[in-house]
């Protein structure tokens, strides 16, 4: 099959790749309808992750089942399935507890590589949920957004306590932080304070649900967001970048009593815990969830309730993958969609 591969900062090549093959009997062979190229994903390209040898690149995915092992009960070979980028049970004490991610048994799912023609998803019948039936093409995209970026900035949302009457803060611009616009307004809030310099980006996060723009950043972002909460600050701030700047940004513009949810994958981000500790400021992140909230999203989605596809504003063919990820370090881009 074709897979994009990463050789180092900067190069990736979609080459030649084995078909991923049933290893254990829980897993599930899918073939690849679209694929994507995440935010995170940049962190490698870039080389603030070092890159030691050719890399399979992505975790976000959906298709058509093609194969189940032999323990694979409720995953059927002809189902449209969407997945979370880790693989779990869907049955131990922290799945059980929504928290997915943290599954005793889970397992890397873009370790094979999403970004290709073919997938094998572990944990099948923990990981995978199927759609009523196989969609029409113009759902491709939205239901794509659910495997991660939604689910990402649902779960920003989720952990920053966002309900109706409340007012919401997005630090960060990209497509996480822009679903979390989205997220924010489908959970009631009343007011939905968006970061961004970017005038593309600033027209869809007013299309998703935002009511207010702030050009500034830093202090200077933090002194804007008080000037328009008359002095109070957000209730709930969804930090959805990973770096120091932005968690500051997120915790000082949060009034007390309010939360962080923090998806942005950390580097060099350091929290005083004595800044924290007066702030009386919450704090909640990690990798999102994002079979916790599947259902409900494949639901609003299929629904038409909500069309977190358009976040996606550039469209490839799998062998320009190279190309998807030049646009998104540029900044042409919001986010890649691949078609294998």
């Amino acid at each position: 099959m074709r897979g994009a591969v990463l050789h180092a900062p900067g190069d990736v090549r979609v080459e030649e790749r084995d078909d991923p093959k049933i290893i254990d009997p829980t897993d599930a062979i899918i073939r690849l309808s679209a694929t994507c190229v995440c935010g995170s994903d940049l962190w490698d390209y870039r080389g603030i992750n070092p890159v030691t040898a050719p890399t399979p690149m992505g975790h976000e995915y959906c298709g058509i089942v093609e194969e189940v092992g032999d323990a694979v009960t409720t995953i059927k070979p002809g189902q449209f399935v969407i997945g979370s980028f880790f693989a779990s049970d869907n049955t131990c004490p922290h799945c059980r507890a929504g928290y997915q991610t943290s599954c005793a048994h889970r397992e890397f799912v873009g370790a094979g590589g999403a970004q290709a023609e073919a997938l094998r998803v572990p944990l099948a019948d923990g990981t995978l949920v199927a759609t009523p039936e196989v969609p029409d093409d113009d759902l491709l995209p939205s239901l794509l957004s659910a495997s991660d970026v939604l689910g990402t900035g649902w779960y920003a949302a989720v952990a920053a306590e966002v309900r109706p009457g409340r007012t919401v803060a997005v630090v960060g611009d990209g497509a996480v932080g822009l679903l979390g616009v989205l997220s924010a307004r489908q959970l009631g809030a009343e007011r939905i304070i968006v970061f961004s310099r970017h005038e593309s980006r600033q027209k869809l996060a007013h299309e998703f649900g935002a009511t207010d723009i702030i050009t500034e950043r830093g202090d200077d972002g933090v002194a804007r967001l008080k000037d328009l909460t008359q002095g109070v600050g957000a209730d709930s701030v969804l930090e959805c970048v990973g770096t120091p700047e932005a968690m500051t940004q997120a915790l000082r513009a949060t009034r007390p009593g309010g939360n962080v949810g923090f998806v942005g994958v950390p580097h060099g981000v350091e929290i005083s815990g004595e800044e924290l500790f007066y702030s009386h400021v919450g704090l909640r992140g990690g990798p999102a969830p994002v079979r916790r909230f599947l259902p409900e999203l494949i639901d609003l989605i299929w629904q038409g309730e909500i069309d977190p596809g358009l976040v996606f504003d550039l469209t490839l063919p799998l062998d320009q993958a190279a190309e998807g990820y030049r646009a998104m370090d540029e900044r042409r881009a919001v986010k890649t969609l691949l078609r294998p």
